[in-house]
This record gives structure tokens, sequence and C-alpha cells, in this order.
């Protein structure tokens, strides 16, 4: 998974031209756990086309209130700066990848 530039302020590095694929996790969500390997394949597949981090809603609670996360886990895909597609729960590498590719 990439996780370059996360010494960047969450606000920065949403705003970056290339698309950043958000995960809202929790470390004690089972689904969020499931959907760990599949993160992992979906940034093997795109490489530095699209930047995966993932942001813990327990120690990150503004970034998780600002983006209203209700439950975990929650993918939000920013394209400067803008939310361009939403989902929460447990998908498939098929489903991720079909969401993302516009926007590569």
């Amino acid at each position: 998974m990439n996780k370059s530039n996360q010494q960047l302020p969450f606000a920065d590095l949403i705003k970056s031209g290339e698309p950043v694929l958000v995960e809202f996790f929790a470390t004690w969500c089972a689904p969020c756990k499931a959907l760990a390997p599949t993160l992992k394949h979906l940034g093997d597949r795109t490489g530095d086309k699209l930047k995966i981090v993932k942001v813990d809603i327990d120690r990150s609670r503004a970034a998780a209130t600002k983006f209203q996360i209700q439950s975990v886990p929650t993918m939000i895909l920013f394209k400067d700066g803008k939310v361009v597609w939403r989902i929460t729960g447990v998908q498939s590498i098929g489903k991720l990848e079909a969401s993302v590719k516009p926007y590569l």
C-alpha cells in the first residue's frame, strides 16, 4: 500500500493532483481488518496512479467528524481536494478497481 507523504497534513494530502483513496478505519473493527488485504492488492495494481492512506477514526476525530464518518470502514476518494466517490463497508477488489479507475 502506498503510504508516502503521510507526514503531510491531511488537508494538503487530499489536495494533491493525484487521486487519494482514504480508508477511515478503527483498530477494533473486524471488517476493517478484512479489507486490509484488498486495499494492499489495489495499491499493488494501481501503483503510483493512486495514493492510499488509512485514517484511524479514534486518533483523528476531527477528520472523522469533518467527513461525517458514521461507520467503518468508509472509503472516500479525493481528487484535487474534492470528494469524488464514497462507500462504506468491505468491498471486493473488482468493485474497488472499477470505482477508482475513472479517476486514475
